[in-house]
């Protein structure tokens, strides 16, 4: 999506005073270039009344008409061009430009034309969502296309760009099977056709196909591979589904037996042969390596090092099928290795993967990645990739229903991925694809150019989605409240405020949001989250009439479902707290009735939202996790609590951009990420590509706090929850000219302290330290290289009053600095 506000040299009138421009396309025009033709034709009508002619032809007319093909058609060519003869020979390149009263999309190929002819359908404002999240053309008389001074000219920044349905049993497979493709009871090619046509929309070209337990296997359906094939879809699989193979829908055990290679090859490599021969010619991306069936580890060896060598011959196997059955050799056969949990501990012990083989590494599940290529990783010839969360079932607890990661977060970590190599394919993990339309959005947006977004603009790149999806008069406030509501998410899911854990089940150590605060967390976080729903319902008269039903799936929804999910727990929380039995029982009310709207904002997504077309979709408590229900028995477990007087002594919030001083060290500075944090505005060290600092020259921040009299003190820094290569991101801690504190800040992915970060979205590093003399005193946070990313810092001198956030108390500060 182009962020609005760039230069424009001129409009093309592509609709107006009850005639249209015509469209032209070559003889052998492919039918992928047509349909995308037709569904431009189409909106057109949609918008104006007036739909334009397709014509074929080989030669352009005199007069103004629309011109489109791959640069290769003799229509195209027939425009000797240079930016049009630049095209070939790119992967998926196209260009956009007015030649002799003409406008032209012109393709390298097949999908680099129709992301042409998409790029200039949103620049007319047909959302890519216009199907999937029932954002309606808005009707216009007339309708042009601003043109930038050079045209519009785009490549991909990653190679393969797309999405992993997974965890679909919640929304996308019971709304197949039950609502819209009752045919096949399925996720069927009806439904694959449209993921598709919106995958193309979006500029994507890949997918790994939907694999849950109780889902058939997507080559099982009859024409879900030739529907791949007429849209040009690159097929692959998941991490637990190598050589194209969906086991948990294909492996039979009474018929196979055992998946275990260290016991039954000659049945698995036939298993695996039968696939690729059926599927040899479609255009793929092929997951090597063995898993077990479904997300566990391979089975058999007597350890790690039995299980390295395995896996070793496994590949070589796979390998060897490949070249037998597509004749040619293995390294001209795009293939990766997903680094997913103990795949990642067997490549860390040398684990020999051959070079054409792309490394896609992992994030840990929630956002953070684990791993990425070093110096000499990134001189592979097969490069590297990622794998990303967006949504997850599993440990430390589920995030199924909303779809909640900052886009700070994702930009900060696929920008890090992206500069240190990983620029072969990114696999976004969306779940049900629905509520997570935005974040979906921003992931491929970024795999397509990686420089529309930067860290200054994250919010901005929000206003230009909001003004497309819901027009610029409500751009702003629509940004201010997703802004919010991510932010407040951030914090802690809607889906962890039950205070528990999955895997491995039971409460989290994690302090709750506390009542005796000076500020009350409880009343001020509930505050927030109602303010966010009062401004959606001021703004909702303004919405188009057209957009109302998109304006429920992209913004109301999600943002009420969260703060009723909040108020839910904090009023039961309140309730438990209480000494005066009645208002207990209006809290308790108050808990009970937010239960109930979420209730009803549910059934309305699925019964009546756009006439029914999503019955099935949106489930309010994927999984049946306890987290979902209304809190049990609020009254009888109360615990009442004294409220401790207010607060009184010294304590100072600072946010980790708020800083006085900063040093950097050669071409390393520090710079803000927009959307990112509790401060929202978290900082780190630019450029992102993996470096270290020796100590003398580290970079640090400085900040500066006043204390009124002498004594001990505690310093939290709060850093977000990250990880580096080897598990060793270093914070240095400096009062006034003491000596430098060094703490280590990594965790172990799935330790006890892991989970807690995860699920209160931090790092905390807390010290105790000594005011010598009362006055002006400066805190120095030095770090040992790139990735840290700091947040927000607390200076406290009464060290009795826990706190959950720490509150942004100076929202407007002039240091607010941003990397440019």
């Amino acid at each position: 999506m182009a962020i609005t506000g760039c230069r424009m040299k001129s409009d093309f009138l592509i609709s107006g005073n009850d005639k249209c421009t015509n469209i032209y396309i070559d003889e052998n025009t492919d039918p992928l270039i047509i349909w995308a033709i037709n569904d431009l034709a189409d909106d057109i009508h949609t918008i104006t009344g007036n739909r334009p002619e397709i014509f074929k032809s080989t030669t352009f007319k005199n007069g103004e008409g629309i011109y489109v093909g791959e640069f290769k058609d003799p229509l195209i060519k027939s425009y000797d061009q240079k930016e049009i003869r630049n095209l070939k020979g790119s992967w998926e390149k196209f260009h956009v430009n007015v030649y002799q009263k003409n406008l032209v999309i012109a393709g390298s190929d097949i999908r680099g034309t129709v992301y042409g002819i998409f790029e200039v359908a949103e620049r007319l404002g047909i959302s890519p969502w216009k199907w999937w999240a029932d954002v309606k053309p808005i009707p216009k008389e007339s309708l042009s296309l601003k043109l930038e001074k050079d045209g519009i000219t785009e490549s991909p920044s990653v190679q393969y760009r797309g999405i992993f349905l997974n965890d679909e049993i919640w929304g996308l497979k019971p709304w197949a099977a039950k609502t819209f493709e009752t045919e096949t009871g399925e996720i069927g090619p009806k439904t694959y056709e449209k993921i598709f046509q919106l995958l193309l929309r979006l500029k994507a070209n890949s997918i790994w196909p939907a694999m849950h337990y109780g889902t058939k296997a997507f080559y099982k359906i009859p024409g879900n591979n030739e529907i791949a094939g007429k849209y040009k879809i690159v097929v692959g699989t998941s991490h637990i589904e190598p050589m194209m193979r969906n086991n948990i829908g294909e492996w039979d055990t009474n018929q196979h037996g055992e998946y275990n290679y260290f016991l039954n090859s000659d049945v698995i490599r036939q298993y695996w042969q039968e696939r690729i021969k059926q599927v040899k010619d479609a255009e793929k991306i092929i997951t090597i390596g063995i898993r077990g069936v479904g997300d566990a580890q391979m089975k058999g060896g007597a350890g790690k090092e039995d299980q390295k060598k395995m896996l070793e011959k496994v590949m070589k196997d796979q390998r060897a099928i490949l070249q037998t059955i597509m004749g040619v050799p293995p390294d001209s056969i795009p293939q990766a290795l997903v680094l997913y949990k103990e795949v990642l501990e067997l490549y860390d012990l040398g684990l020999k993967v051959p070079d054409d083989v792309t490394l896609m590494w992992c994030d840990d599940n929630h956002g953070y990645i684990r791993r990425l290529s070093n110096e000499k990783e990134q001189k592979r010839n097969g490069g590297s990739g990622i794998y990303y969360h967006l949504s997850y079932w599993g440990s430390p607890h589920d995030y199924l229903w909303l779809s909640t990661t900052q886009p700070g977060r994702i930009w900060e970590e696929m920008s890090k991925a992206y500069a240190n190599g990983a620029q072969k394919i990114w696999i976004a993990n969306v779940g049900d694809i629905k509520p997570a339309e935005y974040n979906i959005e921003f992931f491929l947006d970024m795999a397509w150019d990686i420089n529309s977004i930067n860290n200054a603009n994250i919010d901005q790149y929000m206003n230009s989605w909001a003004a497309r999806e819901f027009g610029e008069d409500l751009a702003d406030d629509v940004t201010k409240i997703m802004d919010q509501y991510y932010r407040l998410a951030s914090i802690r899911r809607p889906e962890f405020m039950g205070w528990d854990k999955v895997e491995p089940q039971g409460s989290t150590n994690a302090s709750q949001f506390n009542s005796n605060t000076n500020s009350n967390e409880l009343l001020r976080r509930i505050k927030m989250y109602e303010d966010l729903s009062k401004e959606l319902d001021r703004i909702i008269s303004s919405v188009p009439q057209e957009r109302l039903d998109a304006f429920y799936q992209l913004v109301e929804y999600p943002v009420k479902a969260a703060s009723l999910m909040n108020a839910k727990f904090l009023y039961a929380q309140m309730a438990q707290e209480e000494v005066d039995t009645l208002i207990a029982e209006e809290y308790a009310d108050l808990s009970r009735n937010s239960f109930k709207q979420i209730e009803q904002l549910s059934a309305y997504y699925n019964d009546k939202l756009s006439s029914g077309k999503w019955k099935y979709m949106m489930s309010m408590r994927p999984r049946n996790l306890k987290v979902f229900d209304m809190p049990e028995n609020i009254i009888a477990k109360r615990n009442p609590k004294e409220k401790a007087n207010p607060y009184s002594g010294q304590r100072e919030f600072i946010q980790g951009y708020e800083y006085k001083n900063s040093t950097g060290s050669g071409r390393y500075t520090w710079g803000s990420i927009k959307q990112l944090g509790y401060s929202n505005a978290a900082i780190t060290i630019f450029p992102l590509n993996t470096a270290y600092f020796e100590k003398e020259k580290q970079p640090y921040v400085e900040y500066e706090f006043n204390a009124e009299k002498l004594g001990p003190f505690e310093l939290q820094v709060r850093c977000l929850p990250g990880h580096s290569n080897n598990q060793d991101h270093q914070l240095g801690v400096q009062l006034d000219n003491e000596s430098v504190k060094y703490f280590f800040i990594n965790t172990v992915v799935k330790s006890e302290e892991w989970s807690e970060n995860i699920l209160r979205n931090s790092q905390i590093v807390n010290l105790k330290l000594e005011i010598q003399k009362p006055g002006k005193h400066s805190i120095r946070l030095y770090v040992n290289q790139t990735g840290i990313v700091i947040d927000q810092l607390s200076i406290d001198f009464a060290m009795d009053e826990p706190f959950y956030e720490i509150p942004n108390t100076n929202k407007e500060s002039s240091n607010h600095e941003l990397h440019e």
